[in-house]
């Protein structure tokens, strides 16, 4: 299949390390992580991966997945259930710790050299989740707002023209970002409800 034939090259890319194309190489062996499947309704739009996903190759696995399932209420079991949820992060590589030890962003060759041909392979896609700003930038063009806040307050009117789905943005469930949903308590009074009530009719279930 050309999705099966795709993921093996994106699992074999050195690019970030052999020939970086911004700044220096990436100093540690790459390990793309990604989940696609043709079948696929949903797809997570995140970051990068960070240094226990780097470790374990599992997307998510971390406390901001846990507080990302909670957000969009499902389970472990249906969140990598891959016939049905595509997780594709802007940098598929750990892009290595800033000298305050934080991620640091997504390295810049992944989005160019990948990104289009990936979403051309998962035609079902009806939902968007859009995590953080690398990815609210990336794929909202005119419609992301001033910051983040403004982008994910503004999810009621984000609409992307020329696409099959529906998007909405959502910050990082990292722990960073406790005090982000203190100050915005609309956040989890309006936006996870709808969130839910979305992915639970988009993955068939009550």
């Amino acid at each position: 299949m050309a999705l099966d034939r795709l993921l093996a090259e994106i699992r074999a890319c050195r690019l970030c390390r052999d020939a970086p194309r911004h700044g220096a190489a990436l100093p540690h062996e790459p390990r793309p992580v990604l989940r696609a499947s043709s079948t696929a309704r949903l797809c997570i739009a995140g970051q990068a991966p960070g240094t226990r996903v780097h470790a374990s190759g599992i997307p998510f696995d971390d406390p901001s997945g846990e507080r990302l399932r909670d957000w969009m209420g499902v389970s472990r079991e249906e969140f990598y259930d891959e016939s049905r949820v595509a997780i594709v992060p802007m940098g598929f590589c750990f892009p290595g710790l800033d000298a305050k030890g934080s991620d640091l962003p997504p390295r810049r060759e992944c989005a160019p050299q990948w990104r289009s041909r990936v979403f051309d392979a998962l035609p079902r896609i009806r939902l968007l989740l859009t995590v953080g700003l690398y990815a609210q930038g990336y794929h909202l063009g005119s419609q992301r707002r001033e910051n983040l806040t403004q982008t994910v307050r503004a999810w009621r009117e984000i609409e992307l023209a020329g696409t099959p789905f529906d998007v909405i943005p959502l910050p990082h469930p990292s722990w960073r970002n406790t005090a982000w949903m203190k100050r915005n308590p609309w956040f989890e009074a309006e936006l996870v409800p709808e969130l839910r009530a979305r992915i639970r009719a988009l993955l068939g279930r009550d």
